[in-house]
């Protein structure tokens, strides 16, 4: 499991960060996924696996942003992925329990 914090940093915040900073969408505005780091913690349940695939299926969602024009990813977009079957069960069972899972 990758940790959401560690002491006084963020890892899992800057591993999106990172992952964001190679995007190159003329319409995204930097910060957008780092800002959802948390939610996307809960969604993947902090997997490594889910992580690598998050981060590959990030890259995908940015070619199609170029393909249809909108040129960004928004956390709607990221809604449209689907992850591995435990990050998916645990994330679905997580927003059922949670009053506002947005």
């Amino acid at each position: 499991m990758f940790p959401a914090r560690l002491g006084k940093r963020d890892p899992f915040r800057e591993l999106i960060a990172g992952a964001e900073e190679a995007l190159d969408l003329r319409a995204h505005q930097a910060g957008t996924l780092s800002r959802h780091a948390a939610y996307l913690h809960q969604w993947t349940a902090g997997r490594i696996w889910s992580l690598t695939r998050l981060t590959r299926l990030t890259h995908q969602a940015a070619i199609t942003a170029i393909l249809d024009g909108t040129e960004r990813i928004t956390k709607a977009s990221l809604d449209q992925v689907r992850l591995d079957h435990l990050a998916e069960t645990h994330h679905h069972t997580t927003r059922a329990l949670s009053p506002n899972p947005h």
